[in-house]
């Protein structure tokens, strides 16, 4: 899910490790001769409660994406707001760098709705399965705008997730006019899938902004950022869309408390990943973040998946393992040239 809960993920992954590296270097190998597996563990946990936070938006009826988005911001704002107070680090962040942290917010806020619309409109594990093109998608932006190397592996890679998309949306000029196995009309199936893609590009977007701001600012300042820009911009568009209505259903105002819920205990489970194992391998293992949509979607939804979405499936779980494993040697190789 967030992902969406998507960027933070990002967030976690570049800025978490700076306050904690003091720590990790007295502790780390102790708690990995402890439980080995313990960070890899929490991956999978994570990756479950994201799964299952994802579940529950699709039982929702009555509300709008932007609406739950805007829920979800509030949650947000109500788990970082203790942080900011307690590390004192200011609402609005270091002068040079607020341009930066305002369009972290307003790509990262545009991310989660458009993936909770994709979620809405589409099956369960093809959103899913889109939003694992976003390590592919980072290393082209971060080639494109930060200078980074992009090889003919990472090449090789993206065509692979490209490919994964495309037998996921299966337009008609490839397949024919006859799309079946979709959930409700292919123009859904399609304007989910345009937005899922968009929904991707804005995550990567915000890891390569991320990637520019480095460790000059606190990652809770970076998330605060995100979820006030997404509650604001949510709320003026629910007024603009005259789509704002309060959840008349109980069991719709217990999904939303239920997906603010599992979307925080996901992210403190990657964040505690995080913290105890390599970001090379909690990457890899937040490709059951795909499994465990595929067995939620037949066992809760009864739909089934095509053998095209399993094959677009496999090419995009390819290159997202692919570009972490690069990722994660290229990494290994310039810690021991440091050691040298």
């Amino acid at each position: 899910m967030e992902f969406l809960i998507l960027s933070l993920e990002g967030v976690a992954e570049k800025n978490l490790p700076i306050f904690y590296e003091g720590r990790e270097k007295e502790r780390g190998t102790k708690k990995k001769a402890a439980c080995p597996g313990l960070g890899l563990f929490y991956t999978i946990l994570s990756a479950f409660l994201f799964s299952v936070a994802s579940l529950f938006l699709k039982k929702i009826e009555d509300l709008h994406s932007v609406e739950v988005s805007a829920f979800r911001c509030v949650f947000q704002m109500a788990f970082v707001l203790p942080g900011l107070i307690y590390y004192k680090t200011g609402f609005l962040g270091p002068k040079g760098k607020r341009i930066f942290l305002f369009f972290r917010g307003f790509l990262g806020s545009i991310a989660m709705v458009l993936l909770y619309y994709a979620y809405q409109v589409m099956p369960l594990a093809d959103v899913t399965v889109i939003t694992f093109t976003s390590p592919v998608f980072t290393s082209l932006l971060a080639w494109i705008f930060l200078k980074e190397k992009y090889s003919l592996w990472d090449l090789l890679f993206t065509l692979f997730a490209i490919t994964g998309v495309i037998l996921i949306a299966r337009p008609p000029f490839l397949f024919g006019s006859h799309v079946t196995g979709i959930e409700g009309s292919y123009s859904d199936h399609l304007k989910g899938t345009i937005a899922a893609i968009a929904s991707t590009l804005s995550a990567a977007s915000t890891i390569v902004i991320l990637r520019k701001v480095g460790k000059s600012v606190h990652f809770f300042l970076s998330i605060w950022y995100y979820a006030v820009i997404g509650l604001i911009g949510c709320v003026i568009a629910l007024f603009v869309l005259n789509e704002w209505r309060f959840p008349h259903c109980g069991r719709d105002r217990v999904f939303l408390i239920l997906i603010g819920l599992l979307g925080l205990g996901g992210q403190t489970f990657l964040t505690k990943a995080l913290q105890i194992e390599k970001a090379g391998p909690v990457s890899i293992m937040r490709t059951m973040d795909v499994v465990f949509a595929f067995i939620l979607q037949a066992l809760f939804l009864n739909h089934l998946p095509t053998w095209w979405t399993v094959g677009g499936a496999l090419c995009v779980v390819a290159s997202s393992t692919g570009t972490a494993i690069r990722k994660w040697r290229h990494s290994v190789k310039k810690a021991k040239q440091r050691e040298i």
